[in-house]
């Protein structure tokens, strides 16, 4: 009976479970791979997040017992802060960028008419205010945190960051940055 080179395997040493000299170049480690897919599901939390936010703003712009849009104007501060904590949670800008694309995707999609014409977001004064102002400050968010991460990624704590993040014998990640 011929024997296969696989059943002499010692316990450890399976294809998944390769020492670090064994690995082949390509192939990526698995804490690599679940610290990406974490990544990717926080920013599209995000999205869902800002969506969220989008959809119950398309049905609560107008609640209000004054004549200023309150209700509108506080969505939009709404989008601002999720936008800037997004970033700074996720550490990039595209972690502003996530909330801010689902907001107004949902808000735009709510916006359209009907085939029968009716509309959820009203031309008022509300309405103008939400759609208006929110676009305005899910933007400025964004260009906020792009600034604050180029600010970031040049200014004087910049070395310092990258030392402590360094382990001892290896190349800083991102030095050239």
């Amino acid at each position: 009976m011929e024997s296969r080179p696989e059943e002499h395997r010692s316990e450890g040493h399976g294809p998944e479970e390769r020492r670090p000299e064994e690995r082949r170049p390509g192939q990526r480690r698995p804490e690599k791979r679940r610290q990406a897919f974490i990544t990717g599901g926080a920013y599209a939390l995000l999205f869902l997040f800002g969506a969220a936010q989008g959809v119950i703003g398309c049905f609560q712009f107008s609640s209000a017992a004054s004549p200023i849009p309150l209700a509108a104007l506080g969505f939009c501060v709404l989008v601002v802060a999720t936008c800037l904590l997004g970033a700074a949670g996720m550490g990039s800008a595209a972690g502003a960028l996530a909330p801010a694309a689902g907001w107004f995707l949902a808000s735009l999609v709510l916006t359209l008419p009907t085939a029968q014409g009716s509309v959820i977001v009203t031309n008022t004064a509300a309405g103008e205010w939400y759609l208006y102002g929110g676009s305005a400050c899910a933007a400025a968010a964004v260009l906020i945190a792009l600034v604050r991460r180029r600010a970031g990624a040049s200014g004087p704590g910049r070395a310092a960051a990258v030392a402590r993040a360094t382990a001892p014998g290896q190349p800083p990640r991102g030095a050239g940055l």
